[in-house]
């Protein structure tokens, strides 16, 4: 998980909302299972978007504002964000191909 962001209520503004680079949100929870199995996948884009967008994870139990400030309910939740803004978004579990070319929507 070398190149996947680890998301807090906290550093979210600073590392999400004002990123200079588009951003892919992972809204997860240990827990959960589907989350778990797309786990491998966020690792994966991590690795293959390095320095064009910043992947990460956000722990909906350990970072409930954000998870409600998004109207999260269920998960796993997948925004991608450009400029501070939602883009665009998934829920459950997603095949690879389809989240990357979301992403290739917003890199520059």
């Amino acid at each position: 998980m070398a190149n996947v962001c680890e998301f807090t209520d906290s550093n979210f503004e600073t590392e999400v909302l004002q990123s200079a680079e588009p951003v892919l949100v992972d809204f997860w929870a240990p827990w959960c299972g589907p989350c778990r199995m797309l786990g491998p996948v966020i690792e994966q884009l991590a690795a293959e978007n390095a320095g064009s967008v910043k992947v990460g994870k956000l722990d909906v139990q350990d970072n409930p504002t954000m998870a409600a400030r998004y109207g999260i309910s269920n998960i796993p939740a997948i925004m991608v964000f450009q400029g501070g803004q939602v883009v665009d978004s998934f829920i459950g579990v997603q095949p690879k191909d389809r989240l990357q070319s979301a992403l290739d929507q917003v890199k520059a």
